[in-house]
């Protein structure tokens, strides 16, 4: 197939925050050494933020970094956080608010905003463009294009206009071969290519599996009367039990409207979980139904988060390409806060390739970006908090919760211990008839609904005449190994309700894929427990239109 080449100095594959750090950061390095530099930043989602979901509390650390006058050019940080509430739900009835000597240090949020990340890259995408970097939305980075020598050269975008069986439709177009010196790949969590990447460069040699969460989020216009603009809640406990851990949140954002939302640890054991109706739950809890309750849900979206750390972080260097952000899984999860560490993760890039281009180096492996990479606040962020997540996935919530405490509020971090979580997200759930049932209450329709009325408020659209972006390497797993097995989770770890067992007329199951449903998530490429679901990139502008996530 003869496909359009265009050929840039940099190619950055995504529009979040650390694909759009790293483009602003070129363009200034490039304006201030009076240089012309060819910067194109894609972006498969239809328009920059439309597959933004976070949050968010922010700290603007690196946001400051970038732009010291950033509340002069109007950037959407408005909402200052003024309250800072850690709750422990015991039960679906009662909680308790921690003292502050019992939370961790990184959990407070003096000096932090709530925002929506999905208008801050929109913001930071008009920034960019106006330092002149060229950001084409709607085009799905598909392949990566390496030379004879193993050398990164960039991407293939998606054919346009393939049918569900293969053939090439009316108004059929192929991709386009992006090529350029160096390519930042910035996807966000469990990116497809940074995938690949790991796996083609053996990146993550010596590491931990990366370790994930699936986080929940939707967005509520509330009472006046019940608004409380600036506070920021943080839940432990109920409704997640020795089934699994994580938390939630309420951010009181502007505008009447409050960000809630439920994280949940995706190396879960029992099959039974069903993630999305443990989000449902959560918000029959008093102490967050008080302040919904007589308001309208506007949003819903899912996201899944790389929270290894540390210990999970691969190598990001590779001849002719880095990765950035939550590609890599740069998140501080005891913080519960990436988006910071993402934009400086772009941004050391964009110096690393900056100062390769300055001496005419292109496709080579930026070693200069490792070191300057771990003599930065991120790594010591990262390096401070290495045990934070292991120490709950060892120990559980309460006994972790407590050691992590001792650790970040007495000794900084840095507890003379390695906890290392070498147990891949996927592996060790209880079969079917080891896990204990799970009865989940039917959604009452005014403070908990069902997947398919809160996939409607994703906006999630896809072409569905094209092949399926949920590609089954063994199609009869699901049927012979996971049903039996595990009653295949599908059905229940994903948060938009895209696989379902039917029984056909001849009283025999069928595994069936809807594809038009995914908001992109990519938890059936992580939980499965077969490994046998791949999550490719579908037409481009395909997937969830978040609005304000």
């Amino acid at each position: 197939m003869e496909r359009e080449s265009m050929e840039f100095d940099v190619l950055i594959v995504g529009a979040g925050p650390a694909g759009l750090s790293s483009a602003i950061r070129l363009a200034q390095l490039a304006a201030e050494n009076e240089q012309e530099l060819q910067i194109c930043v894609v972006e498969k989602g239809s328009e920059v933020g439309a597959h933004i979901l976070s949050g968010a509390v922010f700290e603007p650390r690196a946001l400051t970094e970038l732009f010291g006058d950033w509340k002069e050019r109007g950037a959407p940080l408005s909402t200052p956080v003024t309250g800072d509430d850690i709750l422990l739900f015991k039960n679906a009835e009662k909680s308790t608010k921690l003292a502050n000597f019992m939370v961790p240090k990184p959990f407070h949020n003096e000096g932090n905003y709530i925002t929506s990340m999905g208008n801050l890259c929109r913001w930071l995408a008009e920034q960019a463009e106006a330092l002149g970097v060229e950001i084409f939305p709607g085009f799905a980075a598909a392949e990566v294009l390496y030379s004879d020598k193993d050398e990164v050269l960039g991407v293939i975008t998606g054919d346009m206009g393939v049918s569900a069986s293969g053939e090439q439709k009316d108004g059929f177009m192929p991709g386009m071969e992006l090529r350029a010196k160096y390519t930042v790949f910035a996807e966000g969590a469990r990116g497809h290519l940074g995938k690949e990447l790991i796996s083609h460069y053996n990146l993550s040699e010596g590491k931990t599996p990366q370790h994930y969460a699936l986080g929940f989020k939707e967005i509520w216009d509330i009472p006046a009367d019940q608004h409380q603009e600036g506070l920021v809640v943080h839940t432990t406990g109920w409704p997640l039990s020795d089934n699994a851990s994580g938390g939630g949140y309420l951010y009181h954002a502007e505008n009447n409207q409050v960000f809630v939302g439920l994280i949940i640890d995706l190396n879960y054991t029992n099959p039974n979980l069903n993630p999305f109706m443990e989000f449902q739950q959560y918000k029959h809890h008093p102490d967050i139904a008080k302040y919904l309750k007589g308001g309208k849900r506007v949003s819903y979206g899912a996201r899944a988060i790389a929270k290894g750390g540390y210990y999970s972080l691969p190598k990001m260097t590779m001849p002719g390409a880095l990765l950035v952000g939550c590609n890599a899984g740069t998140l501080n999860f005891a913080k519960i806060k990436g988006n910071h560490t993402a934009m400086k993760s772009g941004m050391i890039a964009a110096e690393s390739i900056f100062n390769a281009l300055a001496v005419n180096q292109a496709q080579t492996e930026l070693t200069d970006f490792s070191k300057a990479f771990e003599a930065s606040w991120v790594y010591d962020e990262l390096y401070s908090s290495r045990n934070f997540g292991p120490a709950v996935h060892k120990w559980g919530t309460w006994f972790g919760g407590a050691y992590n405490t001792l650790d970040q509020n007495w000794f900084g971090g840095k507890l003379p211990f390695t906890i290392k979580d070498w147990r891949a997200d996927h592996k060790g759930m209880q079969t079917i008839e080891q896990a204990s049932a799970i009865n989940y209450p039917k959604p009452d329709g005014q403070l908990s609904f069902d997947r398919n009325s809160s996939v409607y408020l994703s906006n999630t659209n896809h072409e569905e005449d094209q092949p399926c972006h949920l590609q089954l390497k063994d199609p009869a797993i699901p049927i012979q190994v996971n049903l039996p097995k595990w009653g295949e989770p599908a059905q229940r770890y994903c948060p938009a309700g895209v696989y379902e067992v039917i029984t056909t007329d001849a009283g025999e199951a069928r595994f069936q894929i809807n594809a038009q449903n995914c908001i992109h998530c990519k938890t059936c490429d992580i939980k499965d427990p077969s490994q046998n679901i791949k999550w490719v990139v579908p037409e481009g502008t395909g997937g969830p239109t978040y609005p304000n996530m």
